[in-house]
């Protein structure tokens, strides 16, 4: 799974920690299901991926419209009945 494996590389670049930081203050430090304050992750809402350089976006140069801060546990809970959708362009 070479681009999960390079998805998790990029959430370690200090761009995205950046973002995610601006993120979690957006959102006042809490997950915008739960309220929860513990375990937060900055969730993409979607995916954009280019088809004439079959590459994704980096994670950190989408628009903050596209983030949200939810809980590890709504994080999951969403992963499982959710498919994040890909916009193509």
């Amino acid at each position: 799974m070479k681009d999960y494996e390079e998805y998790r590389t990029k959430l370690n670049d200090p761009r995205w920690k950046l973002i995610r930081q601006k993120i979690l203050k957006r959102d006042n430090n809490e997950c915008k299901v739960c309220q929860s304050k513990v375990n937060l992750n900055v969730h993409h809402r979607a995916y954009i991926f280019y088809r004439k350089y079959q590459i994704y976006l980096d994670p950190w140069k989408y628009p903050p419209n596209i983030y949200i801060t939810l809980c590890e546990k709504c994080h999951e809970k969403g992963h499982s009945q959710f498919k994040v959708p890909i916009k193509y362009i």
